[in-house]
């Protein structure tokens, strides 16, 4: 069996933008509003080197919500994958939702199970590469992430920034963390035990 982690992107592996028109931080809708957080590439290097896969599990309703075309999504996407692999970053895979139960876009806008804290991709995740939920994390930066890894079996981390909406957390994290730097300290400490 493999070991894993399972990353949100918006607000943990890329920084949030401020959406003025929205009057809200969220993902990025063009290219140039990309930016990683601080430590992310020698990170996530550092503990791929302790033997785990990498997965993406985000919610992406922007396109349910009319504000951004499927076309420009995957250019972000494409881009984004690009600057990891430049960087020397592979993840095994990728799995967006973009529903939303208060879209515009007819056949996007649903109450769907892949919608975090759904954890519909995560299972899938877990059967298609045959990973072991005890020694797997989810990493996150909202309630529902924490939820989505909680009801996978995985360890949690919540990842706090200044743009972290502070939530009433239904479920504990694990760990807390708010640099991203700390991540491979946790996970190596875990090796250990």
């Amino acid at each position: 069996m493999n070991k894993a982690i399972f990353f949100d992107r918006d607000g943990v592996l890329l920084k949030l933008v401020f959406h003025k028109e929205y009057n809200e931080y969220g993902p990025p809708l063009r290219v140039e509003q990309l930016i990683f957080q601080e430590d992310i590439f020698n990170t996530l290097k550092k503990v791929k080197k302790l033997g785990y896969l990498y997965f993406l599990i985000s919610n992406q309703p922007d396109f349910a919500k009319g504000r951004i075309g499927i076309e420009n999504l995957r250019t972000v996407h494409n881009v984004f994958d690009r600057n990891l692999k430049c960087n020397g970053i592979f993840f095994e895979d990728y799995y967006y939702c973009y529903h939303h139960p208060d879209g515009i876009i007819p056949e996007y806008t649903l109450k769907c199970n892949c919608r975090k804290p759904g954890n519909a991709n995560v299972e899938k995740a877990i059967k298609k590469y045959d990973i072991d939920r005890n020694f797997s994390w989810f990493i996150g930066d909202r309630s529902k992430d924490i939820e989505c890894g909680r009801s996978s079996g995985l360890k949690t981390i919540l990842f706090e920034s200044r743009q972290t909406k502070k939530e009433k957390m239904k479920y504990k994290p694990d760990y807390v963390i708010k640099e991203f730097d700390v991540l491979f300290k946790i996970i190596s400490k875990f090796e250990i035990q």
